[in-house]
């Protein structure tokens, strides 16, 4: 079952600059990452009980490039914190949901991710995630 709003996903072209207008907003960067299955490098800013997470391609080939060229920078995903990832996925497309994920993959901060296709989530590409212990 999915437990609460884990991140707002926000696709950038700077992350540096990114950073910056956030600092002046008064928030603080949490850490950064490079994560290579998702060819992306990673900032996370937490806001409450949930986070901003900057996402910057590392290759011209990544997903978030391809959203960039495609849409521009801005909002790419909204992330679910779920308990099973496994279950949430088989939930899912048993109610027609089309899943881009069947299985987990490695995410940032130690999790397991599955991403859920915006065609079948009213354009929102909807990520499940699941600390791993």
């Amino acid at each position: 079952m999915i437990k609460k709003l884990n991140h707002i996903g926000i696709a950038v072209k700077d992350m540096d600059a990114a950073i910056e207008l956030y600092r002046k907003l008064g928030l603080e960067v949490e850490g950064t990452e490079v994560v290579e299955s998702q060819k992306v490098r990673v900032a996370f800013i937490p806001v409450g009980d949930t986070r901003i997470e900057l996402l910057e391609a590392t290759a011209e080939d990544s997903p978030i490039a391809k959203f960039i060229e495609k849409r521009g920078e801005g909002i790419q995903h909204l992330a679910f914190s779920v308990d099973d990832i496994e279950k949430q996925i088989e939930v899912a497309m048993e109610n027609g949901i089309q899943m881009i994920d069947k299985e987990p993959r490695p995410g940032a901060h130690n999790t397991k991710i599955a991403f859920a296709h915006p065609k079948s989530t009213n354009g929102v590409l909807v990520e499940f995630c699941q600390e791993q212990k």
